[in-house]
């Protein structure tokens, strides 16, 4: 079955926004997104870790757990290759991004754990993509995860200099602006039938 490529990536991208629509790896988003520089490199790393993830786990899927009877796997040995290539992803910013991986702290591991990079990797199998579209899909959801990570400091980064009740500063006024920005990527739902 052929997809549409450019409508893979808008989906990814606005349509279906893992973030805003679909609400996967909100940890990441209310954790790192005080700022631009963090939430930007952040968005960098979960970009590189689900194309990777998807570059591995599309081929495992389908010429070794598919032939081979052991869909039922599917979940734990995608969880293990996201868990090597974040641990990758953590030496390399170590090692020649030092202030990043500082900046980053505790939320760098959680890429392990973002259900965002997981259900890119099981979406792109359950809907029956290619490898190439899988690619796409995953860099149109990583784009997608940066627009989100990235306007969301914008927004939290005007907060700091707002004048905020006092009832509402600190977590209710983030969690008042991160349901304002989702409710802007909503109105791209049914856009284009996706």
């Amino acid at each position: 079955m052929e997809h549409n490529l450019f409508l893979i990536v808008l989906g990814g991208l606005l349509v279906n926004n893992f973030v805003l629509s679909q609400f996967l790896g909100i940890c990441p988003f209310l954790g790192v997104s005080k700022k631009i520089g963090p939430a930007f490199g952040m968005s960098l790393a979960v970009i590189f870790v689900m194309l990777m993830a998807t570059a591995a786990t599309w081929p495992i899927q389908y010429f070794l757990l598919d032939p081979n009877d052991l869909g039922y796997l599917q979940t734990i040995v995608f969880i293990l290759i996201i868990a090597t290539l974040v641990q990758l992803v953590e030496i390399v910013l170590k090692k020649f991004v030092p202030p990043l991986y500082k900046a980053l702290g505790i939320y760098l591991p959680l890429i392990t754990t973002n259900c965002a990079v997981l259900g890119v990797t099981i979406l792109n199998i359950n809907s029956g993509y290619n490898f190439g579209e899988s690619m796409l899909n995953s860099l149109g959801a990583g784009l997608g995860f940066l627009l989100a990570m990235v306007m969301f400091a914008g927004v939290r980064e005007r907060l700091e200099a707002a004048d905020i009740p006092e009832g509402l500063k600190g977590v209710p006024s983030t969690l008042i602006a991160a349901s304002l920005v989702s409710l802007s990527f909503l109105g791209f739902q049914g856009l284009f039938g996706l």
